[in-house]
Parts: C-alpha cells; sequence; structure tokens
C-alpha cells in the first residue's frame, strides 16, 4: 500500500490560486481584443517596462544582436538545434501519407498537411529558456509550417540576444520582442501589426498557460503546458545526492512547480529528505526550489515495483526519471508520462535542453490522454475518397437505408441521387 512521507499543498489551495490567474488572463484578453496594438503596448509598459518603436525586429537588427553573442554560444545552440532537427525529422518520416482501394472502386486516403502559421511563445524573465526556440520553432520548420513567428519578453529592459538567435536559427520568419499574456493574445487575436496565426505553441508562465488554454477554439495549441513537473522512482540501488539534485534542479523552475519521489526504500526516502535539505543550503536558486519542494514536494512509499507503476501512473508527471535496477520495465509497463528518462546516466536537464526530445511536455495530469509537443502537433491528418460509378451505386443502397433508419430524409437523397445515376450507367455498361 502507497504511503506518503511527505505531501504537498491541498488541491482546494491550489485550484484556488488558479482562478485568480484566469481571471487576470480573461481580462488582458478583452482588453487586447478591443484596444490592439495600444493594449500591446500599455502592457508591455506595465509588465516589462518595455515600449520601442516597433516589437517586431528587422533583419539589421537581428544580425546586430547575433554579432553580439559569444561564439562558443553559438555553437553550443548549433549542437542543441542538431539534435532536435534530427530527431524531428526522424519523427516526420514516421507519419505518412496513406492511399488504399477498401472495396472494389472506393478509394480512401489521408494526406498530413502542415498547420499554415505558428505563433511560438520563448519564455524569458529570470530564465531566459534559449531551448524552447529549438523545441517550437525548429520543430515546426521541419513539419513543413509557412509562416512561424517568434515572441519573447525583455530581460530587464534588454534584449535577450541568445534566445534571439535561437530563434533566427531556427528559423522564424518574424521575431518580436514581446512577452506575458498579451504576446500570447496578440499572437492568437491579431493585431494592425501582428498578423493573428493558426496555432500557439510553448512553454510559460502560469499566466501564459493560461492565456493558451483560454485562447484554445479560437487557434489551435500545442497542450497545456502548466508549471514543470518531475517524477524520480527510485529502489535501494539508487542514492539520495542524484535524486535531490535532480528534483530541486527541476524545483527551481518556480514555486509552484512540484517534485516527486516514489521509492520502494524507506531508507533511501529519509536520506533524500536530508540530502534535499543539504543541498538547499547552497543551491543558487535555492529561493525559487526550496518553496517548490516545500508546497508541492512529494514522497511516497511502495511496497512493490508493480505499485511504483500503478503509483506512478496515477499522478501523470511531465518528467518521469527512473533510478531502478530494471528501468526498461517502466518503458514497458507506464503508460501516463511526458517524457521517460531511464536509468542514471541521463536526465531531465537533458531533455530540457540539448539531446533531442521535445521538452513542451503535458502537466497536470494531461499525459493521461496526450504526449508531448513534437512535429505531429503541427500537422492536420486529413482524409478524402473517390468513388467510381458502379461502388457509387452500391454505396449509395447501404446509406440511403442507414440513413433513412436516423430520419435523416436529405442525407438518404443524396445517396438515391447517385443510385439512379450511377446504377443505371452501370447497367448500360454491360
Amino acid at each position: 500500500m502507497a504511503t506518503y512521507l511527505k505531501q504537498g499543498k491541498a488541491q482546494e489551495e491550489i485550484a484556488q490560486n488558479d482562478a485568480q490567474v484566469s481571471d487576470t488572463v480573461r481580462q488582458t484578453i478583452l482588453k487586447v481584443e478591443q484596444e490592439g496594438d495600444a493594449a500591446v503596448r500599455e502592457l508591455s509598459e506595465k509588465f516589462d517596462k518595455w515600449s520601442p518603436e516597433s516589437f517586431r525586429l528587422t533583419g539589421e537588427q537581428i544580425e546586430e544582436i547575433i554579432s553580439q553573442v559569444p561564439e562558443q554560444t553559438i555553437e553550443d545552440i548549433k549542437f542543441a538545434q542538431s539534435n532536435v532537427k534530427r530527431f524531428a525529422e526522424e519523427q516526420r518520416k514516421s507519419m505518412i501519407d496513406i492511399e488504399v482501394e477498401t472495396l472494389p472502386g472506393v478509394i480512401l486516403g489521408h494526406k498530413n498537411i502542415p498547420v499554415d502559421s505558428v505563433g511560438c511563445y520563448i519564455p524569458g524573465g529570470r530564465y531566459p529558456m534559449v531551448a524552447s526556440a529549438h523545441m517550437s520553432v525548429l520543430t515546426a520548420k521541419v513539419a513543413g509550417v509557412k509562416r512561424v513567428i517568434a515572441c519573447t519578453p525583455p530581460i530587464n529592459g534588454e534584449i535577450p540576444a541568445a534566445t534571439v538567435a535561437a530563434m533566427h536559427m531556427a528559423g522564424a520568419d518574424e521575431i518580436y520582442i514581446l512577452g506575458g499574456i498579451q504576446a500570447m493574445a496578440a499572437m492568437a487575436v491579431g493585431t494592425d501589426t501582428i498578423k493573428s496565426v493558426d496555432m500557439i505553441v510553448g512553454p510559460g508562465n502560469a499566466f501564459v498557460a493560461e492565456a493558451k488554454r483560454q485562447l484554445y477554439g479560437r487557434v489551435g495549441i500545442d497542450l497545456f503546458a502548466g508549471p514543470t513537473e518531475t517524477l524520480v522512482v527510485a529502489d535501494e540501488t539508487a542514492d539520495a545526492e542524484m535524486i535531490a539534485t535532480d528534483i530541486l534542479g527541476q524545483g527551481e523552475h518556480g514555486p509552484t512547480s512540484p517534485g516527486a519521489l516514489i521509492t520502494t526504500s524507506r531508507k533511501l526516502a529519509e536520506e533524500t529528505l536530508v540530502e534535499i535539505e543539504r543541498q538547499l543550503g547552497v543551491l543558487k536558486t535555492a529561493d525559487v526550489a526550496r518553496v517548490s519542494w516545500e508546497d508541492y514536494g512529494v514522497i511516497i512509499l511502495v511496497d512493490t515495483i508493480d505499485e511504483a507503476v500503478l503509483e506512478a501512473n496515477r499522478l501523470a508527471f511531465e518528467h518521469v526519471e527512473i533510478l531502478t535496477e530494471n528501468p526498461d520495465y517502466f518503458l514497458e509497463n507506464m503508460t501516463n508520462y511526458g517524457c521517460l528518462f531511464l536509468g542514471p546516466e541521463t536526465n531531465v536537464a537533458y531533455g530540457d535542453k540539448v539531446i533531442g526530445t521535445n521538452h513542451t511536455l503535458p502537466t497536470k495530469g494531461a499525459a493521461r490522454y496526450t504526449g508531448g509537443l513534437w512535429v505531429g502537433k503541427f500537422l492536420k491528418t486529413v482524409t478524402y475518397q473517390k468513388v467510381a460509378e458502379e461502388a457509387s451505386a452500391m454505396i449509395g443502397e447501404y446509406a440511403a437505408r442507414l440513413c433513412e433508419l436516423e430520419n435523416f430524409a436529405g442525407h438518404a437523397e443524396q445517396a438515391l441521387l447517385r443510385v439512379r445515376r450511377y446504377g443505371k450507367v452501370a447497367v448500360n455498361n454491360k
């Protein structure tokens, strides 16, 4: 039976915080809808103290900004983007168009068509997430999206040069220095200076995530990506130092980022609690990581590995690290996760920044029904049909009867028209 050695905040308190965020986002989106560019500028001035002549960077500005980025940083970005691109290209190859003759004269098929335009959000603030440019812009381009625009906020009144370099190198067609709810709303709703897109993607804080939720339907989204979640599943073969490092390393994302440990070893659980306190004493980002651990940290003690699988599936966390004797057992048996990290040799930071899998992943239980961002998210799998005359007459008879069964007289007439027209043709041709 699962036993909680540590629990985080009550769900009621979390829900109350979410409601406050939702109201702020609703009002902000409405303001952008009604006032357009004026609202975007006002909000940018208010939240980021940023009001340039144009939020969109020109080609000359981009070149000047990139020239300021150290060569080593450029090379590191190239390395990361090559890995992301290589994996995305292989994923794209797995999605094939099909056409099949299901009955004589009945041709059915599907095509994978890229979305026309996508807006990518690249977070800034305390943590300028350069890697989000690779994960969103580059992946969209591999999928074949024609127009990809990207927004990122200024940092302390300055343009984040490395982020701009990554967006440009990833293939962004338009780059805007614009952040927060106003950026998401501008991309989705459109203004006089920012043409709206068909889909918005990318991670962000609670306000950005809520903006995506409220804008969904007007535009497509990748998924609801809330605060980062990290789960470590461990047995007696793991060590407390690694577990604590990997949980706190993700907890620094923000004060509402859950971190959890499921383990079959009480001794390891207790050692991890001690080790987390030790590391919080030296971690540079402990001011954030401590809050996330104290408010959202969880430790669950289980009796068996099978029970660990059950609990991990129930949590359905974004990132799941497996530090057990047989990590592949979880690959074979787990079903609810954003990304699995199998064995001590890998970790969430690899996935976040450089190894090639995408870091925009499902949170808040969404892993029960969706995976993360990948080339397939930017593709619409659409179907078509072609039918020969004789086949149309035959299908029409079935269709008419089935339509009449549901009282759809107009539907039935569509079918009967083909029966009358092509049934005669078929008879005459014999």
